[in-house]
């Protein structure tokens, strides 16, 4: 349930950043998303702020469009869906423009963090400081706070924070504390630069001979290899090692991949642990309307 105020609240803790102001007025519509021919409505309109799916952004890099498409944009912001590494680095030598990514979920209204708070460029993976009013800690197993450098559990407290799944206490109870914080269920890790970086869902993680395996990690490496796409990952059962890690790749265009190829490219990046024990070759992967891999239809 969110309240009039949770909503409120979090539509003040963006306006309260200068940058983040638009109106309505000075918004451009359309009505179906076609790479060009919004490219086209972002140049000619002179479009400062974009916001849209990580499959939007991956697609404009794909069209045959102007460099000079995005100029006029001051702020884009990628979001719904984890954005490739790979992509946000390729769009900004091409267009010149920093893509800034965030960190929200329904039960905060939406928005936590963001890297549009910054007054540095962002780097890949960062998804920034929390809002105005909000609070986060990185929580381990034990619910004490996570030692520096240690991934955990993201719990957030602030005005936007829900006030309860309707009529389902059991449920709120499990996911709100006492004392108002909120257990997203995500884990992230505070990075070397001090920023916070999302590292994966908990309930996606991989547990491999006793040691924490996190999806993202190994599916930024495949995507990496010039052959590859798309990439999931997700555990199995294993009477050896309790769960071991499988890969479900997608091939680029025109790319013939060789599993025994790909375990020498991850054997290069990864620790041992990490490695994925088989490798699918797939024609798609299941992904959600908003671009969000989705894991559970390849471990059902």
């Amino acid at each position: 349930m969110l309240t009039h105020g949770n909503l409120a609240a979090n539509i003040r803790q963006v306006l309260d950043h200068p940058g983040l102001r638009f109106a309505p007025p000075d918004v451009a519509l359309v009505d179906h998303f076609d790479p060009v021919e919004t490219a086209s409505t972002i140049a000619s309109e002179g479009v400062t702020v974009v916001g849209g799916v990580p499959t939007m952004f991956s697609a404009w890099l794909d069209a045959d469009i102007p460099a000079d498409t995005f100029a006029k944009v001051r702020l884009a912001v990628p979001g719904a869906a984890e954005l490739p590494t790979a992509v946000a680095e390729a769009f900004t030598a091409r267009f010149g423009v920093a893509l800034h990514q965030g960190y929200g979920l329904t039960e905060a209204a939406p928005i936590v963090t963001t890297t549009a708070l910054m007054d540095r460029a962002p780097k890949p993976g960062s998804i920034g400081p929390p809002l105005p009013g909000m609070e986060v800690r990185l929580v381990d197993e034990d619910g004490s706070d996570a030692l520096a450098g240690d991934p955990g559990e993201l719990w957030v407290r602030g005005p936007n924070v829900f006030a309860g799944y309707w009529k389902d206490a059991e449920a709120t109870e499990r996911v709100i504390t006492s004392d108002g914080w909120l257990r997203t269920g995500d884990v992230g890790v505070v990075g070397d630069d001090g920023g916070l970086r999302l590292v994966d869902r908990a309930k996606d993680l991989i547990i491999v001979s006793g040691f924490n395996v996190y999806p993202v990690e190994v599916e930024d490496v495949l995507r990496a290899h010039p052959g590859v796409a798309d990439a999931a990952v997700v555990g199995e059962p294993s009477p050896r090692t309790g769960e071991a890690v499988v890969a479900y790749v997608k091939a680029a265009s025109g790319q013939n991949l060789d599993p025994e190829e790909l375990g020498l490219h991850s054997a290069k990046a990864l620790a041992r642990y990490k490695c994925p024990s088989r490798y699918e070759i797939v024609t798609e992967l299941p992904r959600a309307v908003s671009g969000k891999l989705l894991r559970r239809e390849l471990r059902d």
